[in-house]
């Protein structure tokens, strides 16, 4: 009779303790998300273009996973450099890293050192992400709960399905930048197929609507073609800069995810 109550009592404390856990979000703490459109060992080369002229080389690549923060993150690297021979008319030296989190796609640190002609930028910051604050360069601030970075916003983005969209319908996201937090909606533009020097790629178009901490140093809206699969690769972005406005096109890939589906030749 003493085994009996001791076995229920038991019962009753792990049934309660899992009751309090959820309750306060320990037991799931952070927010999962399926992904089934990157992994570690992506690498994605594009061709930065200006006009007709190519201008620079941008790589997105994820070299390995991490381990920050008691959690296993992507480490994400983004670089775009200007080719020599155009370094005289706007030399670019940009790179951005990010860690994100490999289960809830938010970041946990997250870097940007921008070299445009004669405009540079450091910054850097901690997402403490049970706390909510970000610890950066120029202070501490507070932060909601798994906000993004601009590189672990546009990952988020590969992940979303895009098949039972309208045109004009938003994806809200939540972006922290220096010492705010931004909306960064990402808006479905629709369909298309292009073709660049990777090949010619069945595209759904999105917009993200972002307020600061762009690639880039943008100076207005920037669209890209994502492949129309379930990997989501950026085929094409367009953005308007300082100079004017680029393209940057996919010519290579590898370690991807899966094979593209929406790969036409």
């Amino acid at each position: 009779m003493q085994n009996k109550k001791i076995y229920l009592f038991t019962i009753l404390f792990t049934i309660l303790f899992i009751s309090i856990t959820n309750k306060n979000g320990l037991a799931d703490e952070f927010k999962k998300v399926e992904n089934s459109a990157f992994k570690e060992g992506e690498k994605l080369t594009f061709d930065v273009k200006y006009g007709f002229v190519t201008a620079g080389v941008a790589i997105m690549s994820i070299p390995k996973i991490r381990r920050i923060s008691g959690r296993n993150a992507y480490h994400v690297n983004f670089e775009v450099n200007s080719i020599p021979s155009f370094d005289w008319v706007f030399k670019v030296r940009d790179k951005y890293e990010s860690y994100v989190d490999v289960e809830g796609l938010f970041p946990w640190r997250f870097e940007q050192h921008i070299r445009e002609g004669n405009y540079s930028r450091d910054f850097s910051a901690f997402f403490d992400q049970r706390r909510g604050r970000a610890k950066t360069s120029e202070g501490e601030y507070p932060i909601p709960k798994n906000v993004h970075d601009i590189i672990s916003a546009f990952y988020f983005a590969r992940t979303v399905n895009y098949s039972n969209m309208e045109v004009g319908d938003k994806i809200e996201l939540k972006n922290f930048y220096k010492d705010k937090v931004f909306d960064l909606d990402v808006k479905f533009l629709g369909r298309e197929r292009i073709t660049v020097a990777a090949g010619t790629f069945d595209c759904v178009i999105v917009e993200p609507l972002v307020q600061e901490g762009g690639l880039f140093k943008s100076e207005g809206n920037i669209v890209i073609w994502l492949s129309d699969d379930t990997l989501k690769v950026p085929i094409k972005v367009k953005t308007k800069v300082v100079i004017g406005s680029i393209d940057a096109e996919l010519t290579s890939f590898e370690g991807l995810a899966g094979k593209f589906t929406s790969k036409v030749k």
